[in-house]
């Protein structure tokens, strides 16, 4: 039987394998981009779904794909590249799926022998986990990492978009995972959380910031050697601590909550042999409450916390912002543990993180695969008012917002979105609108096999200077290569 023209776009948009476009390709731009707009949009998501005759089970477990759109004097190039994570390598090494992710358990391939299969049953029980940061980004100071939800970061060239060395969580900070959506103070500090588990008898949720910059006398060392836990808040459940997605950030307070939407640690640690993925082990606890813990920024000081009863819903963004010396905040939730249903928030200038009025999102659909977007929509939670912008075919990415140089509201600036179409006429772009009015700027369309992805970053010429980047480990074994060195 065809497939239906619904299902059909869903394949397009979700189900192929994309293909790499290293090399820079100039993009035939349409309206005029803004003098003062010169510098580089990263984005991440998954592009490969399949490798070999194996698939993924979860969009979220696709191998991490890097797109970014170059913008310099009113022109624009882009290019795309695989993550070569550890766990990329491996896959292709096999030609098949090999590294476990969320949704999806790799399996010994049936010809090895017993030895070889119980060896990896049992390795399995406490999991080295995966190194495919298909979700975010990080800037920390000069350098800039892409970021998923386990202990793993990947340093990565933003100009070339090539893979650097691999960044252990546990080498600086006492966690078994982090967040993939960090925050920034007003110092360009970093600013994470992550999950303790069972260390010294305890769980618990680490609150922690990675300087800007490593001090003067230690200039050559990477911010990420002088990691520092601002608090450390003990999980209510020994072995099943919470699920968290993001956390607030005001000028001087940290807003996490606590929610009875849980991880169950035994249970994952017996998933491999049980034949089921990590997410199964995921679960709702109904008996439970929610807690609101508030954490001093400046000092690092609990100095609240609050708990509630609340229906089915899995909490996933909070914008928090302090008016008249109180501290507020909306919660962007999943209801029902819907995870199709739901506003998306998107980044503001971290200036007026800590004061958000005004919340650029995409609207999301009912379908049968998470995040599929068709319309960006600005909302203002005073006046209940919105601004949208959509198109037939078209589904954009997560917003990123990019203030003037000389703003002074906080809407004052642009917004970029990454569009892939459902229909195979019509290419992808990047859309450049106004955001304070929604008004269509510029487009610059791109022939290339774009994919759907999830977050990005923006980088201002003026924040790094490609001359400073390292050359990849790939770059530098084929170096040595040429030089007769091993």
């Amino acid at each position: 039987m065809p497939l239906s023209l619904g299902a059909c776009a869903m394949e397009v948009l979700f189900g192929r394998n994309k293909k790499e476009q290293p090399e820079p390709v100039r993009a035939k731009v349409t309206g005029k981009i803004p003098t003062w707009l010169q510098g580089t949009l990263l984005r991440n998501g998954p592009g490969k779904h399949t490798v070999g005759e194996t698939r993924y089970n979860h969009w979220f477990d696709g191998l991490a794909l890097l797109h970014s759109f170059t913008i310099r004097d009113g022109e624009v190039c882009y290019r795309s590249r695989y993550l070569r994570s550890d766990t990329y390598n491996a896959n292709m090494e096999a030609n098949r799926i090999v590294v476990s992710e969320f949704g999806t358990m790799a399996y010994p391939d049936p010809s090895k022998n017993l030895l070889s299969k119980a060896f990896t049953y049992l390795s399995h029980t406490i999991p080295d986990f995966t190194d495919n940061c298909l979700i975010n980004f990080m800037k920390c100071g000069e350098d800039v990492y892409v970021t998923t939800e386990t202990n793993y970061i990947r340093k990565i060239n933003p100009q070339t978009l090539e893979t650097l060395e691999k960044v252990d969580y546990r080498k600086y900070v006492g966690i078994n995972m982090a967040t993939a959506h960090p925050h920034y103070d007003s110092a360009g500090n970093v600013l994470n959380i992550g999950t303790s588990i069972v260390d010294k008898g305890k769980t618990k949720y680490v609150i922690f910031k990675i300087p800007a910059a490593a001090p003067d006398r230690m200039k050559r060392k990477s911010p990420l050697q002088h990691t520092e836990v601002l608090c450390s808040i003990p999980s209510r459940s020994l072995l099943s601590p919470s699920y968290y997605h993001s956390f607030g950030v005001t000028e001087n307070y940290i807003i996490f909550l606590e929610q009875p939407f849980k991880l169950d640690i035994l249970k994952m640690a017996t998933a491999y042999i049980r034949g089921v993925s990590w997410a199964s082990c995921l679960a709702f606890h109904r008996e439970d409450k929610t807690y609101i813990h508030i954490v001093n920024q400046r000092t690092g000081k609990l100095v609240s916390t609050k708990f509630y009863t609340d229906p089915m819903v899995v909490f996933h963004h909070i914008n928090a912002y302090e008016e008249d010396g109180c501290l507020l905040f909306d919660v962007i939730a999943y209801e029902d543990s819907s995870l199709y249903n739901c506003f998306y928030l998107a980044n503001l200038k971290q200036g007026f993180e800590g004061n958000s009025r005004i919340i650029p999102v995409p609207t999301l659909k009912r379908f049968a695969v998470p995040l599929c977007t068709d319309k960006i929509l600005k909302y203002d939670i005073l006046t209940k008012s919105f601004l949208r912008w959509g198109e037939q075919h078209c589904w954009p990415s997560e917003p990123v917002f990019v203030p003037t140089p000389d703003a002074k509201e906080e809407d004052d600036g642009i917004l970029l979105s990454a569009i892939v179409s459902s229909d195979p006429q019509k290419l992808p772009f990047l859309l450049i609108l106004d955001a304070k009015t929604f008004a269509e700027l510029a487009r610059a369309y791109v022939d290339v096999d774009m994919h759907l992805d999830l977050h990005g970053l923006f980088i201002p010429d003026t924040d790094w200077d490609p001359r400073k980047q390292a050359p990849s480990q790939e770059v530098q074994d084929r170096a040595s290569s040429q030089t007769g060195q091993v």
